[in-house]
């Protein structure tokens, strides 16, 4: 039984989701006490729960403690089984953890899965769908994982109630990536969508960045889109794309503020992004601690700026997984992240019942 002290670094959800997906993967039971220590309230929160729901469906695990609020969880996996899953979070809460939560145990399972998921697409503090469409999902299948995701409806806080696909197939092999030198910026790319509003807003959206980026990439070409939605909202994302690498950065709408602003709020963090010497985004790097510890081999990341979240969810790794995880500067500076991944395969993980092909974790404390 590996124990989890749920305040430990950031302290929020996503110490539960990465301790999730990888006790689903190496078969490994934990025990998490004061869950989410550090948000107020703290506690399991709707979407947290249908995280918990979604992997004790694909691994029929023993769960205690998933109601509203709990601060303590139980889970011991059993094995990972492909299947047909419908889940639906019942709020504005944010499928796209759930769904990061899920796609690597059933990456690892014995055939194709197919998962719709009724929620928050766009809402803050988590990835939105076309973040995870055109960046994360590209850079999971660099890793090796396979799969594609689709929008049947936008979700847009605090009605929710959008809905999106995903086909997630077995994988055959991971690689780790090294990503130090983002070399020559090539295009920015994105898109301005709106959602039951003027589509106008979206035009002002796509004026204003496109405005203000003139000069920063040989081409610029940002869509505008009409989302289907059962609620009002808007959003901008911006995608730089560079020789060896990309980032992406995006912002939502919300009542009384002005297009202007929504597109003023991604361009800003695109512009510090490209001051600095990082290969991805921030966000991105926190994304792919967890499948690169997967992958054998060594991998490194240049990062601008290093976040608590990763430095958090490397330390979570390290609890189930024998890497070693190498980090270079404190958090809020730019660095490198190198992971030495533990080279695990389909036929090592939980899905296949062979728990006992893991190693232990290494004990040493995280490297910063």
């Amino acid at each position: 039984m590996i124990e989890i002290d749920g305040s430990l670094g950031e302290g929020g959800g996503q110490l539960l989701r990465t301790s999730l997906t990888l006790a689903a993967i190496t078969g490994q039971p934990f025990r998490m006490t004061r869950v989410r220590a550090r948000r107020r309230p703290p506690g399991l929160k709707a979407q947290h729960r249908k995280a918990v729901e979604a992997i004790v469906a694909i691994c029929g695990a023993r769960v205690e403690g998933t109601e509203l609020g709990s601060q303590t969880l139980l889970f011991e996996p059993g094995p990972i089984a492909p299947g047909e899953f419908s889940l639906d979070i019942g709020t504005a809460g944010a499928t796209s953890l759930v769904l990061q939560t899920i796609l690597p145990p059933l990456s690892f399972a014995s055939a194709a899965s197919y998962v719709d998921l009724r929620g928050g697409t766009h809402v803050r503090w988590s990835p939105c769908f076309d973040y995870l469409k055109l960046h994360w999902l590209a850079f999971m299948r660099k890793i090796g994982f396979e799969a594609d995701i689709e929008m049947a409806r936008a979700g847009f806080y605090p009605a929710g109630g959008g809905l999106i696909r995903a086909a997630i197939r077995p994988t055959r092999r991971l690689r780790p990536i090294l990503l130090m030198e983002r070399g020559p910026m090539r295009s920015i790319r994105g898109i301005s969508g709106v959602a039951r509003l003027d589509p106008r807003i979206a035009e002002r959206q796509r004026d204003e960045a496109v405005r203000r980026l003139v000069g920063q990439a040989p081409a610029i070409e940002l869509e505008v889109v009409h989302l289907a939605s059962s609620s009002p909202g808007t959003l901008l994302l911006l995608r730089a794309e560079f020789e060896n690498s990309a980032a992406c950065f995006f912002s939502l709408g919300e009542r009384g503020k002005p297009a202007e602003r929504v597109a003023d709020e991604a361009v800003d963090q695109l512009l510090e992004f490209l001051a600095s010497g990082g290969a991805v985004d921030s966000y991105l790097a926190d994304q792919l601690v967890l499948p690169l510890a997967l992958a054998p081999g060594e991998s490194a990341v240049a990062v601008s700026p290093l976040t608590g979240h990763l430095t958090t969810n490397a330390e979570i790794v390290r609890r189930f997984l024998p890497v070693r995880i190498e980090i270079d500067a404190p958090e809020g500076r730019a660095g490198v992240i190198r992971i030495q991944g533990a080279g695990i395969s389909p036929a090592e993980s939980a899905g296949s019942g062979s728990r006992s092909a893991l190693p232990a974790p290494r004990s040493e404390p995280l490297p910063v």
